[in-house]
């Protein structure tokens, strides 16, 4: 049965492949005129239809792979987004007995199962309940899921080297990092302690916030394989027509999911990383309910401070500074290009600070930044791969809403109003002392080489030589040395001290003569 299924994946994957080999060509060559955007949106459909045709894991592999601008093209990314996580659902007769295999018999736990579920996604699928008169959701693991998922898993895991033959090598080191992280997170989501675990971490992280609902957890009817909650029902995030006659404001929405979200990122222990708007329901007085905890982030506080120290340099519309954060995130590969980077920082940061730019500047800012990724290929750590997607799903419910939004300054009232900024500053403030230390360290380590100068000038000294081109080469010479360990914090102040070390040592030439 592998064979016969792994011959059918490659089958119907390598024309995909193939057609994305020669897309990422032309797209990360820049060259606008090899650029058919009816053509990479029609290669990205197909690409798309080949992931629902073979299942649930490869529906979860197109949707991991929909924020992953370091391996796609931008016509893939946004073809893919619109990739749900809705599967036809098996008949109640095939999950009754997982339920009561986990629970026991359904008429002892429950009041009662609608056996008509309310959704259906690759993984699992949930049924609405009651329990003691209260409203529940049970969210039960699809039938058979675990031995199509370990099948193709194996099956993925011997397509993939072979198919990375036909891409370029840099496409070749993200992939082979991004497989072993999806693998990682599918495995995660199909264990409903650890969602369980997910949810009550963000319910109790997040209840001082008058922005959001979590779901309660029945513990006692909850298992490896079965979820239980409590039924929070509300309009999805999406639906603009219902949120308008509901009174709902859209704006303001836009930017309580913002908070939310980036909240759980910069400030707690855990994120929720797959807000599609499926995921989220607005109550009729505009609070946020957060569904399916299956999928989360978790990121250390060292990298949560260079996080905050990246967002913080582009509210102060600081190119240097987003650069530096962004290579201590390992976000850049060794040798980039730091000038380039920084002018496509900087137009980014123009564009965030300015007036909203109209469709035509946010696509050729939005194909920038994907060349750039593309071109300079990272590899992201797990959690900051699950970071960009939370990021980028949510600019989609933005992009949704069309209203005047700028993310610049609800990132700025986070950061005070969670009191972010000053440990940045710290944060700053300890590597400027850091690279000052190393040069302390450096300047030490000549202190031999000085010394033996010193002692060649008291001989000159003996024999009455001229004075004036020795003393003057001397404070040229540390004039110098101390603007070369300046110009690592001080760009301008290091160039003036080693121009004036020029100007030190001409000076002291001319007066020589007199």
């Amino acid at each position: 049965m592998s064979t016969v299924r792994t011959i059918q994946v490659l089958f119907k994957l390598l024309p995909s492949i193939l057609a994305l080999r020669k897309d990422r060509k032309k797209w990360i060559n820049q060259d606008k005129n090899q650029i058919d955007s009816q053509q990479f949106r029609k290669n990205a459909r197909k690409v798309l239809d080949t992931f629902i045709s073979l299942g649930p894991v490869y529906i979860k592999l197109g949707q991991w792979l929909s924020s992953r601008a370091d391996i796609l093209p931008q016509p893939y990314l946004e073809e893919l987004s619109k990739l749900q996580d809705s599967v036809p659902s098996a008949p109640f007769d095939q999950v009754k007995p997982i339920i009561e295999k986990e629970l026991g018999p359904i008429d002892e736990r429950f009041d009662e199962i609608d056996p008509n579920s309310i959704s259906g996604a690759s993984l699992g699928q949930v049924y609405r309940g009651t329990v003691s008169g209260q409203q529940i959701v049970v969210k039960v693991k699809r039938p058979g899921i675990e031995k199509v998922v370990a099948e193709d898993l194996k099956v993925l895991k011997k397509v993939l080297p072979f198919a990375l033959r036909f891409v370029d090598p840099n496409l070749r080191y993200s992939a082979k990092a991004m497989l072993s992280q999806f693998i990682e997170t599918i495995h995660e989501e199909m264990d409903y302690t650890n969602e369980s675990k997910n949810l009550k971490t963000i319910k109790k992280d997040m209840e001082n916030s008058s922005k959001v609902v979590v779901p309660t957890v029945y513990d006692d009817l909850s298992s490896k394989n079965v979820l239980t909650m409590e039924y929070l029902p509300g309009i999805k995030v999406t639906n603009v027509q219902e949120l308008d006659e509901k009174g709902i404001d859209r704006e303001q929405l836009v930017i309580d999911v913002h908070k939310v979200f980036f909240t759980m990122l910069l400030k707690h222990s855990v994120f929720h990383a797959d807000p599609h708007p499926g995921n989220i329901s607005v109550t009729d007085d505009g609070k946020l309910i957060l569904y399916d905890y299956g999928m989360v982030g978790r990121i250390n506080n060292e990298t949560r401070f260079k996080l905050i120290r990246l967002y913080l340099a582009l509210v102060e519309r600081n190119p240097p500074r987003v650069v530096n954060a962004m290579n201590d995130l390992s976000m850049l590969t060794p040798g980039y290009n730091r000038e380039v980077i920084e002018k496509g920082i900087e137009l980014s940061i123009r564009a965030m600070h300015g007036n909203k730019p109209d469709e035509m500047e946010v696509q050729s800012l939005m194909e920038l930044a994907n060349q750039t990724m593309s071109k300079f290929p990272f590899v992201l750590p797990k959690n900051l791969a699950l970071y960009m997607r939370m990021a980028s799903i949510i600019e989609g419910i933005y992009k949704t809403h069309d209203v005047d939004f700028k993310f610049v300054k609800v990132l700025k009232n986070i950061l005070q109003e969670e009191n972010l900024i000053p440990r940045a500053y710290v944060e700053e403030l300890k590597i400027s002392f850091d690279n000052f230390s190393k040069s302390i360290d450096s300047a030490l380590q000549m202190g031999p080489e000085m010394k033996k100068l010193m002692d060649e000038v008291q001989v000159y000294m003996k024999k009455g030589r001229p004075m004036i081109l020795i003393s003057g080469s001397i404070f040229a010479s540390a004039t110098f040395i101390g603007s070369v360990f300046l110009y690592q914090s001080s760009e301008i102040l290091g160039l003036v001290g080693m121009i004036s070390s020029g100007l030190i040592m001409a000076a002291s030439g001319f007066f020589r003569k007199y």
